[in-house]
């Protein structure tokens, strides 16, 4: 167990959208956790030739994505990830919005 003996762990991915595990890692982690990015356009075995041949062929979003390691708004989602999370408040429960009396409604329906 990792814990147990005082490991580490090293994270190891091509960043998607502004959520889940890896992107709160990333950009929520504080000092727990190390950086290391690199972008396709400082390695060496890609040149500058062969990296505009690829933009030519993938969405804006999908490039910076996946050759420049940035994390990018999710191009399935009908709805942005920001956008979602400004609209939630912990303060309200289920009750506050009338949930309970919602549900009965539709299950007699």
């Amino acid at each position: 167990m990792l814990a147990l003996e005082q490991g580490s762990i090293w994270l190891m991915s091509t960043p998607w959208s502004t959520r889940g595990f890896f992107y709160e890692a990333w950009a929520h982690g504080g000092e727990a956790w190390e950086r290391v990015s690199v972008k396709a356009t400082e390695c060496a075995r890609f040149s500058a030739e062969w990296l505009e041949n690829e933009r030519k062929g993938w969405t804006t979003e999908a490039f910076q994505r996946e050759f420049m390691g940035e994390f990018m708004r999710d191009e399935g989602s009908a709805f942005d990830a920001e956008l979602v999370e400004s609209a939630l408040d912990d303060g309200i429960g289920a009750w506050e919005l009338g949930i309970v009396e919602c549900r009965k409604a539709l299950v007699r329906g």
